[in-house]
């Protein structure tokens, strides 16, 4: 009796190893996708089966009808059907049926999450009903499809779906984000957001960019952190209303240069309550012309701004850089990202502004204009030439300090910021070079003395105009409000500083010789404190400025 029971398992376990499951009870190859069937493997030719969809975009709680189907005369006894997430590859969503063709199956994540056969009949073509959940991001319909118990295909897939409500939900387990506010919703109005996810083709990626603007948000790929040499996506407005996405590359801080290539598939975009989205693929790998692509990590910039009427953006207003590089294969845990300029660069620019709005440009006023009213000696050296000394030297000192910041920050040269480094570059020069000469000044009594005072106050001309010229320059960087605003309070600086020198040479030009009593003001001192308070209030805005970039 009891070898009458070993030898009917010893059948029914044969049976199974050759007939498989044809009922369709197949859970147990829910994540792996592959049948229980002895050694059988799957087949490495294209599959002669294809999935399609009833729509390439879905919403939370919609019902996709999906369609295997054989695309000769093959037919099939069996599949098992799954949605994917992008990116992470996780199962999402819920089967249904509405024939008696299609099994719907539980699966470890869950009820309803796959949908396979009913029996090992021949079938040309099975439809099965997928219920889109909350907070699904872009999605794939995926198969194995068994043309009979040895030979079978994998990873038989549909185009990408998109969802047309994007999500933050799977951020860091199924896509990598970046986004301000952080974790931030790309539904809520004040919200700068991207994804991307690798598609399962091995080329080409998954993205969504969100942004509050009427213009455009855009998303770049560079080796470093600066402008220049990138890939960029741009999801953009015309006059028309239509939304636009464009590829192209940058070469600088000019509007990129655009490709003419076919580089997105399916494309899903929307402009409601002032936000722009646009989710779309992209068919190629992520390339930045000046490196081989073969490196997946890039550090990730993700910008809004203005558009013109055709659809060609300006200067972006808002900037968002990740803080280190991001392998765009993989999935991100990061979500958090630097926006604007990094601190040390912000830093260069308030010792800048410090030096040349304030200890430069009152060094060079007590030299030209304070003789006479500062005159009284202290130390040995009158008033005028110890305050003149002592602040052109800070100037000198702030500056190089300056100069050290930004270079640190960018570790050598970069050409992106126009001709802001050059400029700087020569005033750091001839600033350093300024109080060396000084100290070889000939004695007032030589012939040369007059040559020198010349060439030391243009030397002095030519260094101011520059360091304002380089500030302006340096506030255009890093200006990120719509209206521009630090440039105009800098040119409105230039036009206070030049209407005190027309006061002041006129003042010393009058040679009036007024008899002053010990106790009073000299009113070039009055003029002087204005000015320094003028100054100091100029200052303090682009200070609030650059903190606030």
């Amino acid at each position: 009796m009891a070898h009458t029971f070993l030898l009917f398992f010893y059948i029914a376990g044969c049976l199974v190893a050759v007939f498989g499951y044809p009922s369709g009870l197949i859970s147990a190859s829910c994540d792996t996708m592959l049948p229980i069937h002895g050694k059988a493997i799957p087949q490495s030719s294209a599959a002669p089966y294809v999935i399609t969809a009833s729509t390439n975009t879905f919403m939370p709680g919609d019902n996709i009808t999906v369609t295997i189907k054989s695309s000769g005369s093959q037919g099939f006894k069996g599949f098992l059907l799954e949605v994917r997430l992008m990116g992470g590859n996780g199962i999402t969503g819920t089967f249904s049926t509405t024939n008696n063709n299609v099994r719907i199956l539980s699966c470890n994540t869950g009820a309803n999450k796959a949908a396979s056969h009913t029996d090992s009949n021949l079938k040309q073509s099975v439809t099965a009903v997928w219920t889109a959940p909350q907070g699904a991001g872009p999605v794939r319909f995926t198969a194995t499809v068994l043309q009979d118990y040895s030979t079978f295909w994998t990873g038989v897939k549909s185009d990408i779906i998109l969802t047309s409500q994007m999500s933050n939900i799977t951020c860091g387990t199924q896509k990598t984000c970046l986004s301000d506010p952080v974790n931030c919703s790309p539904n809520d109005s004040g919200c700068l957001f991207m994804s991307s996810s690798a598609s399962s083709d091995g080329i080409g990626y998954v993205f969504e960019i969100s942004g509050p603007t009427s213009g455009y948000v855009a998303i770049g790929f560079s080796y470093d952190t600066m402008m220049g040499n990138d890939d960029v996506y741009i999801c953009t407005t015309n006059s028309s209303g239509n939304i636009l996405v464009q590829h192209g590359y940058t070469t600088g801080t000019v509007a990129p240069q655009l490709s003419n290539s076919n580089t997105a598939g399916n494309i899903v975009t929307s402009y409601i309550n002032g936000v722009l989205k646009c989710s779309f693929i992209t068919q190629s790998s992520i390339s930045t012309q000046q490196r081989s692509s073969a490196n997946s990590s890039f550090y990730i910039f993700l910008v809004s701004g203005p558009s013109i009427a055709s659809g060609q953006i300006e200067k972006h207003t808002k900037t968002l850089i990740s803080t280190t590089t991001v392998d765009m294969v993989s999935i991100s845990n990061v979500t958090v990202a630097a926006s604007g300029s990094s601190p040390l660069v912000l830093g260069h620019g308030a010792l800048m502004l410090i030096a040349w709005m304030t200890t430069g440009g009152i060094g060079m006023i007590m030299a030209r204009y304070m003789k006479s009213a500062a005159g009284k000696p202290i130390f040995g050296k009158a008033i005028w030439y110890q305050t003149h000394f002592f602040l052109m030297i800070l100037t000198v000192v702030l500056t190089i300090i300056a100069f050290i910041m930004v270079f640190a920050e960018v570790s050598g040269w970069s050409g992106d910021a126009g001709a802001h480094p050059v400029l700087g570059c020569i005033v750091m020069i001839l600033s350093f070079f300024q109080p060396i000469a000084a100290m070889f000044r000939p004695d007032p009594k030589s012939k040369r003395r007059q040559i020198f005072n010349w060439g030391h106050r243009l030397n002095a001309l030519v260094i101011k105009v520059l360091a304002v010229a380089t500030i302006f320059l340096g506030l255009i960087l890093i200006d990120t409000t719509s209206n521009n605003w630090m440039p105009k309070v800098m040119g409105g600086f230039f036009a206070w500083e030049v209407l005190f020198y027309i006061i002041l040479e006129i003042m010393a030009n009058l040679k009036k010789e007024s008899v002053y009593e010990n106790d009073s003001i000299r009113p070039e001192t009055s003029v002087l404190i204005v000015f320094i308070a003028g100054n100091v209030a100029f200052l303090i805005a682009l200070l609030v400025g650059i903190g606030q970039s």
